[in-house]
């Protein structure tokens, strides 16, 4: 009796130790032997906020990322650093808002004098910008590397070029499947053959559309490091522009937009450029089906290798959607603009983190965060050391994750150049739920109550003068704390061009993209003989 009191406390004491180290965890499980979790990073490109059927819309269809997104925390002010591309996926990297990383803008866009070879006769010359990712920064992968993890990357990157030494290998990644300089498909396009330098065009695959195959290079790595820990990056060039999709979900879609009801009139003008009133361009759609089923390939990868119950998926995009300019792809109501502006819609998307083991499926937060807390938060669930001194602007979501809270913080986003999409030089601080965006143009302030106003509609900045000083003040504190650039005034502006050139934008373009719009919802529509390469043409 006495034996069998002493084993059964020994089993007791071994049961509360491993509870509690689990506990100490964070509240992971060990599954499949192993300490740490797998993660799968989707990042998509020009996602807007409302461009998911989870996330309110009612045109586009996407089950299989509604299915994770039922299983996850949803984070309903999520964020990214950036209106356009390569800032915010820098800081998805490192951690850091784009004023202190440095990648201000798209990689490639013209500063400087080079500015004036746009004939956008602007009134500023935005500020150069570091050209790619930087090297003095620990970025996620490396740090993930550091932790015993094997690190893979697919699709998008424009952080840098094969001269500058500036791959995803070079940062970290074990695994390169499509990533290189440029920030859209213009080589190859959606369909295979996609002539892209770090993918293999297999003669079976012609037609494959190209999520598609970065879903199978993405599996294939998955299945081949399962008994590894790993991080899988799936970085969509889907949905940016050029937009293309099958016949097949064209149809689909047209007829969809027809039983919703095709408005005679589909475009307004913006500020500057026409942006789409609705959702109902039906190409746009079958690209983001496209790219629902690709990531339905991956989760079903997981699921068939008994990866699901181990794997935290992180779901983001890294701008709002194209509502002006590029393809004229969406409309994100009521959220007021979209890519490469400064208002919500350029910045706030769909984001939200499955972890298996927590109870937190369809849970929704309104802290606001955004991408540069996803390099601590993934550190935290992997078990590891937060590294401050790399990921500056980063807070670990964990404690949100686990229903707890996280301190209150001002958010800051510094964009000191011209938008193709319509969006102006700004800067920008969201405190609590006040947001103030000062236009670097003639220095005039907005301020928004986004609790009351989510389209930015009453501008508050001369009735509440007092707070409107205060946040400039804050903000300009922190742009000069991180040294951020500026843009300067053109000596050679002029506005009278300027105003030619607008006046352009509402008497030609807006006419033009009215005829394209309806051309493409007409039952005849075809682009070209082969739809863009998707289909065989004898």
């Amino acid at each position: 009796m006495k034996i069998k009191f002493i084993s059964q406390a020994i089993v007791g004491v071994l049961f509360v130790f491993l509870v509690g180290c689990k506990e100490n965890k964070g509240g992971q499980n060990d599954y499949n032997n192993k300490a740490k979790p797998n993660f799968l990073f989707i990042l998509v490109d020009d996602l807007g906020y409302s461009d998911l059927s989870c996330m309110g819309s009612q045109f586009y269809e996407t089950p299989n990322i509604d299915s994770i997104y039922n299983q996850s925390m949803i984070f309903e002010n999520g964020y990214t650093t950036c209106a356009v591309c390569s800032p915010s996926r820098a800081s998805l990297l490192t951690g850091q808002f784009p004023a202190r990383h440095g990648i201000t803008d798209y990689i490639g866009a013209p500063s400087g004098k080079s500015w004036r070879k746009m004939n956008r006769f602007s009134k500023l010359l935005p500020p150069a910008y570091k050209n790619h990712l930087p090297f003095d920064n620990k970025v996620l992968p490396e740090a993930l590397k550091e932790a015993g993890y094997r690190t893979f990357f697919a699709g998008k990157w424009h952080l840098g070029s094969k001269e500058e030494k500036s791959l995803p290998t070079d940062h970290g990644f074990d695994v390169n499947a499509g990533g290189y300089a440029p920030g859209g498909p213009y080589s190859g396009g959606y369909f295979s053959p996609f002539n892209n330098p770090y993918l293999t065009d297999e003669p079976e695959e012609k037609g494959m559309s190209l999520s598609m195959k970065l879903a199978k290079e993405t599996g294939k790595f998955i299945e081949q490091n399962k008994d590894t820990t790993f991080l899988a990056y799936l970085s969509f060039y889907a949905v940016h522009g050029p937009i293309q999709t099958t016949k097949l979900k064209w149809e689909k879609y047209r007829n969809k937009a027809e039983a919703m009801g095709i408005d005679s009139v589909g475009f307004k003008m913006e500020r500057v450029l026409p942006y789409r009133l609705k959702q109902d361009n039906p190409v746009y759609a079958g690209l983001v089906e496209q790219m629902d089923e690709a990531v339905g390939y991956v989760h079903g990868i997981l699921q068939k290798n008994g990866l699901d119950k181990n794997t935290v998926i992180v779901f983001v995009s890294d701008n709002g959607g194209v509502v002006s300019g590029d393809n004229y792809s969406t409309n994100l109501l009521p959220l007021r603009g979209g890519k490469g502006y400064q208002w919500e819609g350029g910045t706030k998307v769909p984001f939200f983190i499955h972890v298996p083991w927590m109870e937190n499926n369809g849970v929704k937060t309104t802290t606001p965060v955004t991408g540069a807390d996803l390099y601590p938060t993934l550190l935290a669930l992997a078990g590891q050391e937060l590294k401050p001194q790399e990921h500056k602007d980063g807070v670990s979501l964990l404690p949100l994750l686990e229903g707890n809270t996280i301190a209150e913080r001002p958010l800051y986003w510094h964009y000191p150049h011209y938008g193709n999409q319509g969006g102006e030089p700004h800067s920008i601080i969201r405190d609590g739920n006040m947001k103030l965006i000062h236009y670097w143009e003639d220095g005039h302030n907005e301020l928004y109550d986004l609790k009351t106003d989510t389209s930015e509609q009453a501008n508050l900045s001369e009735s509440q003068v007092e707070l409107t000083n205060e946040l400039e003040n804050k903000l300009m504190d922190w742009l000069k704390s991180v040294n951020a650039k500026f843009p300067e005034k053109d000596p050679m502006h002029n506005p009278d061009s300027a105003q030619i050139r607008l006046d352009n934008y509402k008497n030609k373009l807006l006419p033009r993209l009215e005829k394209q719009r309806k051309k493409m919802l007409q039952k005849d529509f075809e682009p070209n003989k082969d739809w863009w390469g998707s289909q065989t043409v004898d």
